[in-house]
């Protein structure tokens, strides 16, 4: 289990979004991950993608890392159409079979019929709002947490098989005062702790 596929979520908007922020995460977690002797590929939901390669690209990977610019309290629609398109397209190829329900089991629940049993993905997140806005009952999320205001991301990678490890957000990306060596530094040990080797 060392396949690593870095799926580059990203949509470019000029001046505001350009894609930079999310490309520095995605090479320092491939030079790390390399480092520590894990195959990596990539994939760009932004781009002319072949649908069956990317399938391809799942069913190689153990684990996947999902980077992204967060649009409108969810994932870019660029990578939701993405989504759609592999995943649909990985029905009994990989990716699931079914629903999970049988009508001769009742026993067997609805998002139990996933096909990438074993396999781990990561969500690496970059944020405009502050990470105060989460786990706090006045703010703006209703005191749910990051991964719970990200439910229906969660659910579809889990819907698949596909079970969760520690998710790394970066906030107040427009502030102007990120320091980029820290928060790489900050994905260089949640990847740490998630990619043990």
């Amino acid at each position: 289990m060392k396949n690593v596929l870095i799926i580059n979520g990203h949509q470019y908007y000029p001046h505001v979004a350009e894609g930079k922020l999310t490309q520095i995460f995605i090479d320092t977690a491939e030079d790390f991950l390399k480092s520590r002797g894990f195959n990596v590929k990539h994939s760009k939901a932004q781009s002319d993608y072949d649908v069956l390669e990317e399938v391809e690209k799942f069913k190689w990977a153990d684990y996947f890392i999902i980077q992204y610019p967060v649009y409108w309290m969810g994932v870019p629609w660029m990578m939701k159409k993405y989504i759609d398109e592999v995943f649909s397209a990985g029905a009994n190829n990989g990716i699931y079979a079914n629903d999970g329900r049988s009508r001769s089991d009742a026993s067997k629940r609805y998002g139990s019929g996933g096909l990438m049993q074993g396999k781990r993905y990561m969500l690496s997140l970059t944020y405009n709002c502050p990470i105060s806005e989460f786990s706090d009952k006045e703010g703006f999320f209703d005191g749910l947490s990051l991964d719970e205001a990200h439910i229906a991301t969660h659910k579809t990678w889990q819907f698949c098989g596909a079970t969760p490890m520690k998710t790394f957000s970066v906030h107040d990306i427009f502030k102007g005062d990120l320091n980029i060596e820290a928060e790489k530094k900050r994905l260089m040990e949640v990847l740490s702790e998630n990619f043990k080797g």
